[in-house]
């Protein structure tokens, strides 16, 4: 069975097409079970029947014109259930159908095997025989691994519309799911482009001269370098300056000790360049791979892009010259930026990637240029996809290929809507986020680096709620030094000067490891991580606030910020070595001053000590990304579970009121730096709580002062009453929507369906 298996499997994926698929389906299955009759029957949930689609045994005439109403017969019940039935005699079963245009009324034995993808019964893969049979269990295992097989045949059939041809209705109107990572409608012709150099294909050889190879690694680095600048001087009149330090993220892996030394050290040992760099990118890339924390997770694809980047000069490649279409969706298994800046802004209407997650440096481009995105499309062929009209809906994550003139048509009137919505918004730009009776709500911006530029825009944030520090460090082989982490504060510092910026000591752990400081950890999540680490090597958490401190110094503007708390004990830690550290550098002549000092409500425990916590701190800032997926038990990047992953579930927003009720009692405030602080439906109910600041990416923050700036803070706490009294999050989100709608707002958001 195994043997006959596996060359099924093979046959089906090297099937043209999806009648071919069916047609070695119903012929191989038939004759490795040694049934009389094998056959298909596809879901049409539109139209709400099941066809029959490919037979092997009843009459040919019958496909495609044998559709049982949806539900009934055998056939409905097993896609009812969604599971297995296997029936020694058809016809004595209550359910049971008689179809005489099939020719099967005089068959007995009976198997039903569920095609399913994604939840969803696609149809059933029925076998049938002559004499009462009972089907054995290791022939149900193979039917339904064959049947689990063919899902993916359906689905790739329904992309290029040939499930639509078989069944005679036209293109159907259905879509591939993949992440929203980018909000946006995005119409037009699909331009697919791949890595023009494979490092996985570099083998290692043996340098004949490793001088001359050590020199071409580095002319190669210098060469990436000015690519670097070219595409920062393309980009800077597109890009805000978070996101323009995306490039600067590239440079400090470019400079980075473990990517230069290591590869070096690899060609001096005897490896020819290639061989050296694509051994070295491999062990970078693996330490974030291994990573839980979905943003430093991607950085392994900036690894792997700056790789090839590299190994293209080495080379002496160029990549081939593309024909970008008037409206282009570029599309690929992987895009990097450097791709992404090849194609004329005026050009480019959406992105498509099969990889990746709303976290990577492609997501955040296309976020930063306003070019509506979806990743992690897994479904879609990209081989097939070249030429093809498609459709990008951003807001939820969804991808159309070669779409019918319904949906295209109203895809065209939401794009419309939100060309109209973005002119709105660029009206708002140096207006207050204040509501309308006078209630402002600061917005402050998230970052984990700074360029050097200052393009327009950055006056927009209040400061920043939210610096990052951990990216500096994960690109180096050693800790960095004091002074090399006072010039990194000191930039952002100064740039939103006399503005506050919060900057979060190292939130490292089992789930962000640093190259030179390995942990190994069966659970990471739930161990050795964030304030936890620091406190148990004070060196480290000393050297960090001491540069934090001597940066400020003449500005000023620096609050510091502790993670991961789950303790008061953890506080009182951290708050007695900042004191020493302030006291240290007071001694050594420096004039610091003490900043305000926050702490993070990441986990459940210090939701229950908001309190406490709050008493002996200045601020809370509450981490919802973190929060939720504790809460809710949920890795928001498992693709298993991640649909139960919902910010605005009812036990977050109780957890969330239950922290601003602590921090009320001693007056403290309270900020939202998660993803939930960057959604404009989220934005009615935090008003609406009394949260004090908001901190989000750039590209949110017109849509949420959007918002606030249209709505009375004593509706807002209306609409958050009864949002309290929901039992799930579907129910806030309706409630939510239905707010923005009455406001006019419903351009921006789409609600999930």
């Amino acid at each position: 069975m195994l043997e006959s298996l596996r060359r099924i499997v093979q046959e089906v994926d090297n099937a043209p097409d999806l009648e071919q698929a069916l047609a070695i389906i119903v012929r191989r299955v038939k004759e490795a079970v040694g049934a009389d009759v094998c056959s298909v029957y596809l879901n049409d949930y539109d139209n709400r029947r099941h066809i029959l689609q490919a037979t092997d045994g009843l009459r040919q005439a019958a496909v495609g014109r044998v559709r049982i109403e949806l539900g009934r017969g055998l056939v409905g019940l097993v896609s009812e259930r969604a599971e297995p039935i296997n029936l020694d005699d058809a016809s004595a079963h209550p359910r049971y159908l008689c179809i005489t245009d099939t020719g099967e009324q005089r068959f007995h034995g009976f198997l039903g095997a569920p095609i399913i993808q994604n939840r969803k019964v696609l149809g059933v893969l029925v076998l049938r025989q002559l004499e009462k049979r009972h089907y054995l269990d290791d022939e149900v295992t193979f039917v339904v691994t064959l049947a689990s097989q063919l899902a993916g045949a359906i689905t790739y059939a329904r992309t290029n519309g040939e499930l639509a041809r078989l069944q005679d209705e036209g293109i159907p109107q259905r879509f591939l799911p993949g992440l929203a990572a980018s909000p946006g409608i995005g119409i037009g012709i699909a331009a697919v482009v791949y890595p023009p150099a494979d490092l996985d294909a570099i083998p290692d050889r043996r340098a004949e001269n490793p001088q001359a190879e050590e020199d071409a690694f580095r002319g190669a680095l210098q060469d990436v370098a000015e690519d670097l600048d070219r595409m920062v001087a393309r980009t800077q009149t597109n890009l805000n300056a978070e996101d323009l330090a995306i490039f600067d993220a590239w440079r400090l892996m470019l400079e980075s000790d473990t990517l230069v030394d290591g590869t070096v050290a690899r060609i001096r040992a005897g490896n020819w360049a290639p061989g050296a760099l694509r051994a070295t990118i491999a062990d970078h890339a693996r330490v974030f791979d291994g990573m839980e924390d979905a943003y430093l997770r991607e950085r392994a694809s900036d690894v792997r892009d700056l790789g090839r980047s590299i190994l293209m000069h080495l080379q002496n490649l160029t990549a081939a010259p593309i024909a970008y279409p008037q409206k282009t969706i570029l599309v690929g298994a992987e895009i990097s930026a450097m791709q992404i800046v090849d194609v004329p802004r005026e050009r480019l209407a959406g992105m498509v990637s099969t990889s990746g997650s709303g976290s990577s440096h492609v997501a955040i481009l296309a976020r930063g240029m306003g070019v509506p995105a979806a990743m992690g499309v897994s479904d879609l062929p990209v081989g097939r996809a070249e030429g093809r009209d498609m459709v990008v809906d951003g807001y939820r994550g969804r991808v159309y290929v070669s779409p019918g003139p319904a949906v295209r048509a109203e895809y065209q009137r939401m794009a419309d809507d939100d060309r109209a919505m973005s002119n709105e918004l660029q009206s708002l730009r140096h207006l207050p986020a204040e509501t309308t009776d006078g209630y402002q709500l600061p917005l402050f911006l998230n970052t984990g680096l700074v360029s050097e530029h200052r393009p327009l825009g950055i006056e927009e944030a209040a400061g920043v709620g939210l610096y990052r520090t951990e990216l500096p460090f994960i690109v180096r082989d050693s800790f960095p030094g004091e002074a090399a982490q006072m010039s990194n504060y000191r930039k952002v510092l100064e740039m939103f000067a006399p503005r506050p910026v919060t900057i979060r000591t190292l939130d490292i752990g089992g789930d962000k490891p640093l190259p030179y400081f390995p942990m190994h950890e069966a659970n990471p999540f739930l161990g050795w991580r964030g304030i936890r680490i620091t406190l148990d090597h004070p060196e480290i958490f000393l050297t960090q606030v001491r540069a934090m401190l001597r940066a400020s110094v003449g500005l000023d503007n620096l609050q510091v910020l502790f993670p991961m708390i789950s303790t008061v004990t953890e506080v009182d830690e951290a708050l007695t070595l900042l004191r020493r550290a302030h006291e240290e550098l007071l001694e050594e002549g420096y004039q610091v001053k003490m900043p305000p000092v926050g702490v993070m409500i990441e986990v459940p425990a210090a939701v229950y000590q908001a309190e406490a916590l709050a008493r002996r701190v200045d601020f809370l800032s509450v981490g919802t990304n973190d929060l939720t997926q504790y809460l809710l038990a949920v890795d928001r990047n498992n693709a298993h579970v991640a649909k139960l992953y919902d910010d605005l579930h009812p036990a977050v927003l109780r957890a969330l009121s239950q922290t601003l009720a602590g921090a009320r009692v001693h007056g403290r405030e309270v900020s939202i730096c998660g993803e939930m602080a960057g959604d404009p439906l989220a934005a009615v109910l935090l008003l609406g709580m009394g949260v004090h600041s908001l901190s989000m990416g750039a590209h949110s923050l017109p849509r949420v002062k959007r918002v606030i700036r249209s709505i009375s803070r004593a509706r807002a706490r209306e609409v958050l009453q009864a949002a309290l009294q929901c039992e799930d999050a579907a129910s806030v989100r309706r409630i939510l929507f239905e707010t923005l709608d009455g406001l006019g707002l419903s351009g921006l958001v789409r609600p999930r369906r």
